[in-house]
């Protein structure tokens, strides 16, 4: 009986736990070191990062993964991935200050009764679209201890954690995704393709209002949906411990000590932009500011030294699930490289683009730049590894440069939405207590949405010969 009624639920209600999901993949990545030959392109340094030489592919000896190799790349994964994982800890454990300290709780509060509760809709938009500027110009793991904002805010509204998702991971993914000043993917592109930094910004940032109008439209219908029928909530059984506001709307007010913590969290976040940008700072350094930012926000808030450190704890608790499932997806990266199949995926895909027609070549190239994500979720990574590969296989194809490294940010840009190997998507999913699953279920039917508007930008980029 349980079984036919699986069968009846729509494909994504059939979406399996985070946990089995990931561990499939990491199954099936292990079987394909027996399937694939193993192959490798051959690198030089440039500018100090590897770069694939165009035309070097060549089988080497196979590398199957045995079971205890894939059990072993496991914890493998996690030390691989040690970063990602303190950073979810370090933010956690920044919240759970700044949340004990009751400022966040007050903000929110004193932000939704000046706007009013009758413009919820408006807020979300609004929020959406601020969440989606930060992707666009502060980065991806930058924003990460902005996210639990979004949760009290949501909640607060009457929304839950996964409207708080869609906020804010879904705008942030969005809005780095396709941004046309994005480092990592556009200027890595160009870098390589000998294009001026960021040109053909045009198309670039009607494509990311396009789609951060999307979110926002989905946003709000999704809450509409809720708040109409709570039963439909994808959100259900969802820990929102210390998320929810502890009075009514109209009782709230900001008192100077919470002033305090405020001004330490934005002078907080104006350390790590200039660090960013001037400094190269990288997670470590962003994660120590946060630990900074906690231990400060504890002080000015008179904390007992035992008050901090279970505050400390019980931060820890809450985002330890997160930053397993950091560790966990890290596995399937470990894999990739000791099977030495990665390069072999990303030859067989730039093959079959070969011969294809002007519009579904630029259409495909994106498609297989999606596919390839999987396997390697960093973005300049993707591009030092691929776009060698692709830029000269585009010319031939008739596709200028600049085509091609939009499809590539197309591509990779957009499957950032449900790729469970990403490790900055699963620590900020974490931050807002969603697991990955769920969020598929969510953010499937945007995703479509906004494919169909980046396949449309791909075909007018041919038409006008982008460049």
């Amino acid at each position: 009986m349980e079984k036919s009624k699986a069968k009846n639920l729509p494909f994504l209600n059939r979406i399996p736990h985070a946990i089995t999901m990931l561990f499939n993949i990491i199954v099936l990545v292990s079987i394909l070191t027996y399937i694939l030959p193993a192959g490798a392109y051959e690198r030089v340094l440039v500018n100090g990062r590897n770069t694939v030489v165009p035309n070097s592919y060549e089988i080497i000896p196979s590398t199957p993964i045995g079971i205890l190799d894939m059990f072993k790349a496991i914890p493998l994964g996690f030390k691989a991935a040690v970063e990602i994982i303190f950073i979810v800890l370090a933010g956690g454990i920044m919240f759970g200050f700044m949340e004990k300290s009751k400022a966040v709780e007050n903000a929110v509060g004193t932000l939704i009764k000046n706007l009013g509760l009758e413009r919820k809709n408006l807020i979300i938009v609004l929020m959406t679209f601020i969440y989606g500027l930060l992707g666009v110009a502060v980065g991806y793991e930058n924003n990460i201890a902005m996210v639990p904002i979004a949760a009290v805010l949501s909640l607060a509204l009457g929304g839950d954690l996964i409207l708080a998702a869609g906020i804010s991971v879904g705008a942030m993914t969005i809005g780095f995704g396709l941004s046309p000043i994005n480092p990592y993917t556009v200027g890595t592109g160009h870098k390589l393709a000998e294009l001026q930094m960021f040109s053909g910004a045009w198309l670039r940032s009607i494509l990311c209002f396009l789609g951060l109008c999307a979110m926002a439209f989905y946003n709000v219908r999704y809450f509409k949906r809720i708040s109409d029928n709570p039963d439909k909530s994808l959100a259900k059984g969802l820990d929102t411990k210390n998320l929810t506001l502890s009075k009514s709307i109209d009782a709230y007010s900001l008192t100077p000590k919470n002033w305090l913590v405020i001004g330490i969290f934005v002078l907080g976040l104006l350390a790590i932009l200039y660090g960013v940008f001037n400094l190269n700072w990288h997670i470590n350094e962003l994660s120590a500011v946060f630990l900074i930012i906690a231990l400060l926000c504890g002080l000015a808030s008179r904390m007992s030294a035992t008050t901090m450190s279970e505050t400390v704890l019980n931060a820890v608790a809450l985002a330890a699930p997160g930053a397993f499932m950091v560790g966990f997806a890290t596995t399937i990266k470990v894999l990739m490289e000791m099977g030495n199949i990665g390069d072999t995926i990303s030859y067989q895909l730039s093959s079959i683009l070969e011969g294809m027609p002007l519009y579904a070549s630029a259409i495909c190239m994106s498609i297989s730049q999606s596919v390839i994500n999987f396997f390697i979720p960093s973005g300049s990574g993707q591009a030092l590894a691929t776009l060698p590969v692709m830029l000269p296989l585009g010319e031939s194809l008739g596709l200028t440069r600049q085509i091609t490294i939009l499809a590539f940010q197309i591509g990779d840009g957009l499957s950032n939405l449900v790729n469970p190997t990403l490790g900055g998507l699963i620590a900020m999913l974490s931050m807002c207590r969603v697991p990955i699953d769920r969020w598929i279920r969510f953010i499937f039917p945007v995703l479509l949405l906004l494919l169909i508007l980046a396949f449309m930008a791909l075909i007018v980029a041919v038409a006008t010969n982008y460049s």
